[in-house]
C-alpha cells in the first residue's frame, strides 16, 4: 500500500501538470480498448480502475455509457474532475480510493489501462477488476509486457530507481526531456526505414512505428511516465494466462490475450453468469 501511494502521488504530479483534456488520441484509446467497441459500452454501467486525469474516460463517454465511474488513489482525481466537468455529460463520477480494495455494486464493464504493472502487487489489481464485474459482465486490461521490452528493462529501470526520488519538475525537464530527444529521433528513423529488410529486427520496432506519429511532447510524456514512477513490473504472457485460468468466476471460453505494438498485452473476457 505504501508503494502504491507513492506511485499514485508520483503520477498525480505528472497528470496535474498537463494541459486540460486527454493526453491520448481517440485512435489510441480505441486501439487500447480493442477488441471492445462502442457497442460494448453503450447503455452500460462502466468502471475504470486507475483513472488518472480522466484521459480514458473523456473518450469513453463518447461511447455513450449509462454511467462511468473512475477510481484513483492519488490526487490526479483533481485534474480528472476538471477535465470531465467541461463535458455536457453528467453520467460520471470520480472516486478517490485504493483500487486494490475498492468494491462497487458490480458493473457491466470494468477496465484498467496501464495501471496494474505499476502496483506493488499487480495480481491484487487484477483480482479487484474481476471482483467489480457483475455476473455476465466484461473486463479488459492493458499492461507492459516483459516480452519485447528488454532494452527498456535494462536501461530505464536502473535510472528509474534514481529519478523516482527526484522532484517531479527535475525529472520531467532535467532528465525526461533530454532523453526524449534520442528516443524521438530513433523512433522517427525506424519508422522511416520501415519496409527495408532487417529493420523489423531493431529493438522496439513495432512500438516505434506506432509512436512515430505523435509529436515530441508525447515522447516526453512517455519518458516522464517511465521515470517518475517508483514501481513498474513487466508482465509476461504466462503470468496473464495464470491469472485468467486461476479465477473460477471467469468464463474461460471468453478470454483473450493480444500483443500490442510488440511490447504490451491487452487481455480480458467475461465473468460467468450467476
Amino acid at each position: 500500500m505504501l508503494t502504491d501511494q507513492r506511485t499514485a502521488d508520483a503520477f498525480a504530479n505528472s497528470w496535474n501538470n498537463l494541459p486540460a483534456g486527454s493526453v491520448y488520441t481517440r485512435d489510441q484509446f480505441t486501439d487500447w480498448m480493442s477488441p471492445l467497441t462502442a457497442a460494448d459500452v453503450a447503455g452500460r454501467q462502466v468502471l475504470e480502475l486507475g483513472c488518472g486525469n480522466g484521459s480514458q474516460m473523456l473518450h469513453l463517454l463518447d461511447w455513450k455509457p449509462a454511467f462511468v465511474e473512475g477510481v484513483d488513489l492519488g490526487d490526479a482525481i483533481l485534474s480528472a474532475c476538471k477535465n470531465l466537468a467541461g463535458r455536457a455529460d453528467e453520467n460520471w463520477k470520480i472516486t478517490k480510493s485504493d483500487m486494490t480494495t475498492f468494491c462497487g455494486p458490480g458493473h457491466d464493464l470494468v477496465y484498467s489501462i496501464g495501471v496494474l504493472h505499476h502496483l506493488d502487487c499487480p495480481k491484487d489489481g487484477f483480482d479487484a477488476v474481476i471482483r467489480n464485474v457483475k455476473p455476465g459482465g466484461r473486463f479488459h486490461c492493458w499492461v507492459y509486457a516483459e516480452e519485447g521490452n528488454g532494452v527498456i528493462i535494462k536501461l530505464v529501470d536502473p535510472l528509474r530507481k534514481i529519478t523516482s526520488h527526484l522532484p517531479w519538475w527535475l525529472t520531467k525537464y532535467g532528465v525526461a526531456t533530454p532523453l526524449a530527444v534520442p528516443f524521438f529521433l530513433y523512433a522517427k528513423t525506424v519508422a522511416a526505414l520501415a519496409g527495408i529488410s532487417g529493420v523489423e529486427k531493431l529493438p522496439l520496432y513495432q512500438y516505434c512505428c506506432w509512436i512515430s506519429n505523435r509529436d515530441f511532447r508525447f515522447f516526453r510524456h512517455v519518458a516522464f511516465d517511465q521515470l517518475v514512477t517508483p514501481q513498474t513490473v513487466y508482465i509476461n504472457k504466462a503470468t496473464i494466462e495464470s491469472w485468467l485460468a486461476g479465477h473460477a468466476d471467469i468464463d474461460q471460453h471468453s478470454t483473450y490475450i493480444i500483443m500490442r505494438n510488440g511490447n504490451s498485452w491487452k487481455f480480458g473476457g467475461k465473468r460467468k453468469e450467476a
